[in-house]
Order: C-alpha cells, then structure tokens, then sequence
C-alpha cells in the first residue's frame, strides 16, 4: 500500500501551525474593535501585536531549553495546550492589561513549537524531502493568512473580537488531538545538546542573518500591523472589503513562501537581494495607491509575494551558517522575526501618533527594507571576503 502523498502527522503540525498564525496575525484585523471595546487608541491597541511579538522573541529560548528533556511529541503537546489556554485568556480578558498578559503568554509557545516542529518533521520523511516536509508545516503560517485571518477578522466584526479567540481556542484542540493520534511518540535525544547549541551565537554571519530576519519583519510590520485603518482611512474601504484585501494578501504571502523556497534552492543570497529591492520600490509605489480601493489591494497582494518570498532564504541561510546547531539557530530565527514584528509595530505605532499619520507607513516601511539591504550586502562582502582568505 502506497503511503499518501503528504504524511499525515505533518498534517497536524501544520493544523497547529495554522491555529498559531492565525492568532499572531488575526489581531490587525481587529485592532479597531478591539480599541472601541477596551477604550483605548488604536496605536496602543497596536501594541498588542509588538507584546506577541516580543513574548516569542523572550520566550523562544527559554521554552526551548525548559522544553529540551521532554520527549518531542510531549513537548509538542505541552506547547499546544500553552497555546489553548492562553488564547482562552485572550477571550475571557476584561481589560487591556490582561489581554497583553494573555497574549504574551500564548506567544511563548511560538518559537519552540516551530523549533521542535520542524525536528519532528524532518525525522518523518527522507533526507531528500525535508526541505519540503519543513514548507508543508510552515505552509500552515501562510494559509492562516489566507483564510485564518480574514475569517477570523470576519467573524470579530460580526460576533465581536471575542469570538475569534474562541475560535482559534478551538482550531488549538483540534490539533491537540491531532498531534495525539497521529505524530509518532518516541525519539532518543540528547537534552544537554540544546544549551551548547547556543554557542551558534558567537558566528558573525549567523548574527548577521538574525539581525537581515528582524529588520525585514520591522519593514513589513511597521505598515502591516495598522493595515486595517490605513486602508479605511486611505482607500475607504469598508469592514468587508478590508476582509477581501487580507485574503488577497494571505494569497500573495502563500505564493511568495513558495516561490521563495525555490529561489533559495537556486541562488541565496541574490533572491534576498531581488526580494528587498522589490520590496522598497513597491512601498514606495503604495504611497500612492494607497489612495485608491482596486490599486490599493491590488499592491497589498503584490507586495505579500514579496515579503513572503525573504522568508524561507533566510530561515535557509541561518541553518545553513549553524550547520553544526541548526535546531537552537532555526528556533531563535523565529525569534529574530517577532523581535522585527515588535520594533516595526512600535514604530508604526509613533508614525500613526504624528502628523505623518497613516500615510507615512510605507515610506517607514521602505526606509526599513533598505536597512536590511544594506546588511545583506555586508553580509555577502564579508562572505566574499572570508571566502578569498582561504
């Protein structure tokens, strides 16, 4: 008999996947519910994805050290039933304060489980589709995006934002479940590995890398998070067209993360460099589209291609330079992008405070990507120049 064409314990990671993009993401669709409903701006509601953000970024080596002397099907499960409950908080929060909390809570679970996700997938397939296994289960991130967060968004103006925590508290024990019945329960690891690991840290081009990942996430964040207002404000599009917009951008990112696990297959570091120059000139581009309904989302789903297509190169590139410690360095890579998801929300946040406004997010946006050009061409000189000392 045949084995079906993608495992199904892949499957349910990447269901867990989706539950967990989906919560991530979701919260700017929401944002302006969320701040009539708590009484507060929408720039302070705006924190709640930088405090999400910043959780995975604190708590992706921490969880994945505490996490090291559990069997990895057991950590697995610990780390959904962290995700449940903390989404459970988020439903039940009556104030803004607690919210934060929950969402903080519910991001600890992040970057561990995508660390030992992608151990526990690579262990299930040939050595010859790992790199496949590892997109099925990030697949889950994009297609949150695709139907997760435009549903979930529609859903929160219906029901109230509530309803989509509850929601998402629901996709978590579906995968639970899933995990439970249909992933594999026993490995043999070593626990101590994990802590020396860390000295992966000590790499120059692996920080660098770290450092491209984190200011790539600001430049997309910095817009994305207030992407909810800006195309009310801006293109005066209504509730259910911004749900559209967010579906053709869930599309766009899908299309890119496939597109950009070729280009890194083909030439590394050059697809990076494509990718931003890209991403600047259409930035600029929204600017002025930005203005108008059809043009507007038209980039949005353009510019979602682009942004997508930097992830798999770089999540590529940090293992690559970690050869001897890709596990800690794909985990804390993960890290690296919610620190980017934290800083470009923050500094979003003080644009919409100015009197810049709204119309200023894809110029900071824009400044952002050409610093993470800027540190990918020191990262290719100095490549260069390692490579021409030997």
């Amino acid at each position: 008999m045949e084995s079906p064409l993608v495992p199904l314990p892949l499957l349910a990671l990447a269901l867990a996947s989706f539950g967990i993009g989906t919560t991530e993401f979701v919260i700017m669709g929401l944002l302006p519910q969320l701040a009539d409903n708590l009484g507060v701006s929408i720039p302070a509601a705006g924190q709640l994805v930088s405090g999400y953000a910043l959780g995975v970024t604190v708590g992706a080596p921490i969880v994945a050290v505490a996490t090291a002397p559990l069997r990895r099907k057991t950590a697995l499960l610990v780390l959904m039933a962290m995700f449940i409950v903390g989404n459970f908080c988020c439903a039940v929060a009556p104030t803004y304060l607690l919210l934060m909390a929950a969402r903080v809570m519910t991001a600890f679970c992040h970057g561990a489980f995508f660390g030992t996700a992608a151990i526990v997938a690579a262990d299930l397939v040939p050595r010859n589709k790992r790199a496949q296994a590892l997109s099925l289960v990030f697949a889950g991130l994009t297609l949150a995006n695709v139907f997760g967060v435009p549903f979930g968004t529609a859903l929160g103006q219906w029901a109230g934002w509530r309803a989509t925590f509850w929601a998402v508290c629901a996709i978590g024990v579906v995968a639970l479940l899933a995990i439970v019945v249909l992933v594999p329960g026993g490995d043999d690891h070593a626990p101590a590995r994990v802590l020396a690991e860390l000295r992966v840290l000590r790499r120059r081009q692996v920080l660098l890398t770290m450092l491209i990942s984190t200011m790539c996430s600001a430049s997309l964040f910095s817009v994305f998070t207030y992407i909810t207002p800006l195309l009310q404000i801006r293109a005066g599009l209504s509730p259910q067209m911004v749900t559209v917009a967010l579906l053709l951008f869930g599309a766009g990112i899908t299309i890119g993360n496939l597109a950009g696990g070729r280009l890194a297959d083909w030439v590394l570091l050059p697809s990076v460099i494509m990718a931003l120059v890209a991403s600047i000139v259409v930035l600029v581009a929204f600017v002025e589209t930005s203005h108008f309904a059809v043009a507007s989302m038209a980039t949005l789903f353009l510019w979602g291609i682009i942004v997508f297509a930097l992830v798999p190169p770089l999540q590529y590139r940090v293992v690559q330079q970690a050869a001897e410690a890709p596990n800690m360095a794909s985990t804390l890579n993960q890290g690296a992008f919610n620190l980017g998801n934290a800083v470009g929300a923050w500094i979003g946040g003080l644009v919409v405070s100015s009197p810049w406004s709204y119309g200023a997010l894809p110029v900071v946006g824009a400044v952002l990507a050409l610093a993470a050009l800027l540190l990918v061409l020191w990262a290719q000189a100095a490549e260069r120049g390692t490579v021409a000392a030997r």
